[in-house]
């Protein structure tokens, strides 16, 4: 009788992006290690020899998703097309991930579930902490090269409207996860990539 258990192929970034989806559905307390379990097709003994507490498989997950949402930032705003473009296809590609879900809109694992764990545990704050303040340095620095190019006014202030830039990313996460239909965040982008980019 084959034993339920980590399997032999067992693969960390697809445990982690399955475990990661039962945080973002349903936040970080919420989640239960038998939630976990079934969805990582791993018992809880071998979950916890994967990864350890249910808090360090969070911020394992959280780690995940800010890994792969810079990467993909950074390919976004790499500067190869119009600053206004670039914008408008991250605030595109952030709008379809945060309504991506089949059930109710799921918005951003950071904002929506790290945000309200943040308070109590240090550990998660960091990397919230951490996260933001990477999203903001490639937004910073696709900025400057506007500046350098002449897309934007030299006296603009890129740190300060890179700060801008990422908070209409928060807002459109909020409010995707607070049942803000599609049309009305795009409403919201294209008034933020008019604003940064007059």
């Amino acid at each position: 009788m084959r034993k339920r258990g980590r399997p032999i192929e067992y693969d960390a970034q697809t445990a982690l992006a399955a475990a990661r989806d039962v945080f973002w559905a349903t936040g970080f307390s919420a989640s239960s290690l038998d939630a976990l379990s079934e969805a990582t097709g791993m018992n809880r003994p071998s979950l916890a020899g994967a990864f350890g507490d249910k808090e360090a498989l969070y911020i394992a997950t959280l780690e995940q998703y800010r890994d792969q949402g810079a990467a993909a930032m950074k390919e976004t705003l790499s500067g190869a097309r119009p600053l206004a473009r670039e914008l408008a296809l991250l605030y595109a590609s952030a709008i379809d991930l945060y309504l991506a879900s089949k059930d109710a809109a799921r918005g951003c694992l950071m904002i929506g579930t790290a945000s309200v764990e943040a308070v109590s545990r240090p550990a998660v704050r960091n990397v919230l902490s951490q996260g933001l303040a990477e999203f903001n340095a490639i937004i910073e620095e696709r900025l400057r090269k506007a500046v350098r190019d002449g897309e934007i006014g030299k006296d603009t202030d890129p740190a300060a409207l890179a700060q801008i830039a990422s908070a209409v990313l928060h807002s459109l996460a909020v409010r995707a996860r607070a049942g803000d239909p599609r049309k009305s965040l795009e409403r919201l982008a294209r008034t933020a990539v008019g604003l940064i980019c007059p």
